[in-house]
């Protein structure tokens, strides 16, 4: 068949409802797309565990410790599990799981804004857990109907974990609200830090080309503001009903046009955050990833060898 004939089989198959697998033909376009999604997916996962990381030795009780190491251990597992979903992808293009998690340490892929921040009290590690891994799995959830196969296998795994890692953060959340004035005080703090940053989480309202394509191939089902939506409506009551104060006084529910109207953040400050790695702890937390990733090289180089003497053993 020629190109063209493949493509309408192939929309044609995803209009079906069928999962698109590794090894079946796809177009370049469908390729770059998925794999600049997961690829910067499972970046994020893996950034994502520095901020809570900081609070392992600070963590308020053994009990706490215990879980927050526990998460923060689930978050890397996650990445390195995406990561194997985007080496298959990258394949073609010449690229390997070594570029692509050095890709983060050169500038050349993103991860998401809310890692780029401070994470200053344990309120703010209780924030990330109950909201921001909150958000992420009101993204995910959306994602289990994927088009393509061993991404939505692997967010079943994801999202049963995060929901774990939201229940911790609730946890936390209860902990303070329930307590004295001061910590109350600093949970308000924590999510006037975070409101913003959980905004732009979801990215832009309007649908780009490249997002209107992510539809058209059944690599998403909805857009950013129908996810920020969604959100709203499940976690704004619950915000409210712990006496904190959503800090964005324009919040409020249309009841005719059945939607949130919320105070858009600064696009272009988030923006310079993302693209840029200019936030608070950007430059810090890359330096960390590639001091962490210089410092266990030869973990990697010691099991490679193991792996090929097995091999060579067993041939």
């Amino acid at each position: 068949m020629s190109i063209a004939d493949k493509e309408i089989r192939f929309m044609e198959r995803i209009k079906a409802g069928y999962k698109i697998e590794a090894t079946d033909w796809m177009p370049d376009e469908y390729r770059k797309l998925l794999l600049k999604l997961i690829h910067m997916h499972g970046i994020s996962e893996i950034m994502g565990a520095l901020p809570e990381k900081e609070w392992v030795p600070k963590a308020p009780t053994l009990k706490r410790k215990l879980a927050i190491m526990a998460k923060v251990q689930d978050e890397m597992g996650h990445g390195q599990l995406l990561l194997r979903v985007a080496e298959d992808l990258a394949a073609p293009f010449g690229r390997t799981r070594e570029d692509l998690v050095t890709d983060v340490i050169h500038g050349r892929v993103k991860f998401h804004n809310v890692f780029h921040m401070e994470a200053p009290t344990w309120a703010d590690a209780g924030i990330i857990g109950w909201l921001v891994d909150g958000a992420a799995i009101i993204n995910q959830a959306a994602l289990l109907h994927t088009s393509y196969g061993p991404y939505a296998r692997v967010l079943k795994r994801i999202c049963a974990e995060e929901s774990f890692h939201m229940q911790h953060g609730e946890s936390i959340i209860l902990t303070l609200a329930g307590g004295t004035d001061d910590q109350r005080q600093m949970l308000q703090d924590a999510l006037n830090r975070w409101w913003e940053s959980l905004l732009f989480f979801f990215g832009p309202v309007e649908v780009t080309a490249s997002a209107q394509r992510m539809i058209d191939y059944g690599i998403r089902t909805k857009t950013n503001e129908e996810l920020r939506q969604q959100f709203f409506t499940k976690y704004v009551p619950r915000i409210r009903s712990l006496g904190l104060e959503v800090p964005d006084p324009k919040l409020s529910y249309d009841e005719e046009a059945k939607r949130w109207i919320w105070t858009e953040p600064d696009w272009e400050k988030f923006g310079r955050v993302v693209k840029e790695n200019q936030g608070p702890k950007s430059q810090q937390r890359v330096d960390l990833r590639r001091f962490a990733h210089e410092e266990q090289q030869w973990v990697r180089e010691a099991m490679l060898r193991s792996r090929k003497k097995t091999v060579s053993m067993i041939v």
